[in-house]
């Protein structure tokens, strides 16, 4: 086995986990710290990132041969993490419509038509066609998208790479 792929794949697998636990993270301080509430679209997007942290740490401890299907693997969550934040921005620009049901729900089933009527009252409910917060002109959408196809190519590379 060649020592030298060995820590590249290593190295790429917990940089991988790092910031993926770091967006996370981040998305998870935003949205119970900051009341930024997730829409439908923002909820899928973090899919990848949940995958991608055991994916990196598995890299780090099995042979090459399966550290590189861990890392392809993860690798093709992430394109299609960016592929949904790029239709998420597009959508919050305008471009193109969101998804028909994208909204919030309280996650509950009431029984009765006033307990129905007392969870809409306090259900926030989030459109995907709107951006919730935007850093330097890009949505939080729009960065998923750079930040996902980033770590994506980190990943491929790694997997890819002799």
């Amino acid at each position: 086995m060649n020592t030298q792929a060995a820590l590249r794949l290593k190295t790429a697998g917990l940089w991988l986990a790092i910031f993926s636990a770091a967006t996370i993270g981040a998305v998870l301080v935003m949205q119970y710290g900051y009341g930024y509430a997730p829409c439908k679209l923002c909820l899928t997007e973090r899919l990848p990132y949940y995958a991608a942290i055991p994916l990196g740490l598995i890299a780090l401890f099995v042979p090459e041969r399966i550290a590189r299907i861990a890392l392809g693997l993860a690798a093709l969550g992430l394109l299609y993490g960016a592929g949904v934040g790029v239709y998420h921005a597009g959508a919050e620009w305008g471009f193109w419509p969101g998804p028909s049901d994208c909204g919030g729900g309280t996650g509950t089933n009431p029984g009765q038509v006033a307990d129905f009527m007392n969870a809409l009252q306090s259900t926030k409910v989030v459109d995907c066609s709107v951006a919730a917060l935007r850093i330097l002109g890009v949505s939080l959408a729009g960065w998923n998208a750079v930040l996902a196809f980033a770590l994506a190519a980190l990943a491929g590379t790694a997997a890819v790479r002799r």
